[in-house]
């Protein structure tokens, strides 16, 4: 992202350029072809979504350290919730065609903030670290780790609740009512929690840095406009661009629960992973992979939490959302996956092995994926998550230390405590 502020005013303006097809499409009752349809619309998404990433970083001006962090990230993701209750919504009406991708598109989507961002920005730091390393014509050790502050122990720890909750979702038949209200309760606690932190300067880059230079009242009504605008087209969108996924897979024998589970979340969040990126990138790793964790919080409780809620809104009912045995196997890998980075977040820290093999099961999981026979795939799909429980278990044992305090400063310490602590203070990355 350019750091000119020629260049961060056009990077605003491509973006709302981006959403200006779809929105025309969508008004104007346009009905372009489906793999057209999937692109413009796809692109609306994307640009919506750094409009809305941009604005959510400005806000953080405006709002306490903790929640603006959590509102960041919820915000970010927006376009991932509509795209996943479109589905949802749908589902009451067609439950058959439209449950399993309604829940394929939240597991891609949890699944890929793991295995590619949270690995992204620990990797890309790890690198320019050594770069700079080499520039200064320093052959020592360097430190390539990612670590986050002790107040960040709220995430991990809120995490890592509602992981252990989620492991009792693969053993229903349905994502039921109940279900949905714990998830939801535990992300209310988390928000309680998470507010009470005192406010700090946040640290803006890219077009987030040109729009929070404004006057107050000038940003205000700028920030308002961004998230107000992108959010409208985010809603315009999201039907059709569901719609175009599905039938873009029917008509090329391209199978639809692919799509929307890596093309709908991969559109959907490429802003705030390139935002992690670019924290990364300038070594502002905390900021960087504390903003996806805290994503991975709202993702694993509200967003999966309201699902069973706008399914029985449409439905007219109090069913829960149609669970089938393939969505089991992929709930259970999805809540495998997050097991093994909570354990890894145990001592709050990720190192560059960590990320490998992060990033490394990914995308091992998805080529299998693509090239094991179909018959297989529920094998597939339970020998990964049971590694990933493998390696949990180790890493758990490993640094069993850690877990009391990491919980007791999780749910108990107060906030402002932890932010304060002159022993917590670790540096980003050590460059020499």
């Amino acid at each position: 992202m350019p750091d000119h502020p020629r260049g961060q005013l056009v990077a605003i303006g491509a973006a709302a350029v981006l959403t200006l097809p779809g929105v025309a499409v969508r008004l104007s009752g346009g009905h372009p072809a489906e793999v057209l349809a999937a692109v413009i619309f796809g692109a609306a998404v994307v640009g919506a979504a750094f409009l809305m990433a941009w604005g959510a970083e400005v806000l953080q001006l405006d709002l306490s350290q903790g929640l603006s962090l959590a509102v960041l990230a919820l915000i970010a993701v927006l376009p991932e919730y509509a795209v996943d209750f479109t589905f949802a919504w749908k589902a009451g009406a067609d439950p058959d065609t439209y449950a399993s991708l309604a829940l394929a598109n939240m597991t891609g989507g949890n699944r890929l903030l793991i295995g590619i961002g949270w690995s992204l920005v620990v990797l890309l730091a790890a690198w320019r670290v050594r770069r700079i390393a080499r520039e200064r014509g320093y052959s020592g050790p360097v430190d390539t780790d990612v670590a986050l502050d002790r107040s960040h122990s709220v995430e991990i720890a809120f995490l890592a609740l509602a992981t252990v909750f989620s492991f009792t979702l693969p053993l229903q038949s349905t994502l039921p009512l109940w279900s949905g209200a714990i998830l939801v309760t535990i992300f209310v606690l988390y928000m309680v929690r998470i507010s009470r932190a005192p406010a700090e300067e946040p640290h803006l880059v890219g077009p987030a840095r040109l729009v929070g230079a404004l006057p107050p009242r000038r940003r205000r009504v700028a920030v308002g406009c961004m998230l107000v605008g992108a959010a409208g087209v985010i809603l315009l969108v999201a039907e059709p661009f569901a719609e175009a996924l599905v039938e873009t897979g029917e008509n090329f024998g391209v199978s639809t629960f692919l799509l929307v589970q890596w093309v709908a979340p991969l559109a959907s969040e490429t802003p705030e992973l390139l935002v992690a990126a670019l924290f990364a990138w300038r070594l502002n790793t905390g900021a960087g992979l504390g903003t996806l964790v805290s994503s991975k919080v709202n993702q694993w409780t509200l967003l999966v939490g309201t699902l069973p809620f706008v399914f029985a809104i449409s439905a007219g009912g109090l069913h829960g959302l149609p669970i089938d045995s393939v969505q089991r196997e992929e709930l259970f890998l999805t809540a495998a996956q997050s097991a093994f980075a909570v354990a890894i977040l145990a001592n709050r820290a990720i190192d560059v092995r960590e990320a490998t093999l992060l990033l490394v099961l990914f995308l091992g999981q998805f080529v299998l994926g693509g090239v094991v026979p179909e018959s297989v795939h529920g094998i597939e799909r339970v020998v990964v998550a049971s590694l990933y429980l493998l390696l949990a278990g180790w890493i758990v044992l490993r640094q069993r230390r850690a877990l009391p305090r990491l919980f007791r400063d999780g749910f108990f310490t107060p906030v402002h405590d932890m932010i304060h602590d002159p022993s917590d203070r670790r540096p980003e990355s050590v460059v020499p």
